[in-house]
């Protein structure tokens, strides 16, 4: 897991995550063996900014049914970075 782009899977657009980014909280799902340490890294290095601190949030999958049939939603994980007062903002909806 040495690329960046393997440990940041994709940002979380949610109404919650949305009104977080007014403090400069940013969600992301991450990869479910990543650390704190890489995933701080990994945004530095991916979005060029200064990140403060990073927590993180292990999500069970839940049951979802197919008829008579029921399974599991893959497990995963989600991280809220929060960047520095002096970091730029990240725009997820330019263009």
């Amino acid at each position: 897991m040495t690329d960046a782009r393997d440990i940041i899977k994709r940002p979380v657009i949610t109404e919650h995550s949305a009104d977080l980014m007014a403090e400069k909280k940013y969600t992301f799902e991450v990869s479910k063996k990543a650390n704190k340490t890489q995933i701080k890294d990994a945004v530095e290095e991916i979005f060029g900014v200064k990140v403060e601190k990073v927590n993180t949030i292990n999500l069970k999958g839940k049951f979802k049914r197919m008829g008579r049939y029921g399974g599991f939603r893959p497990d995963r994980k989600k991280a809220i970075v929060q960047l520095s007062a002096d970091s730029k903002d990240l725009d997820f909806f330019e263009g």
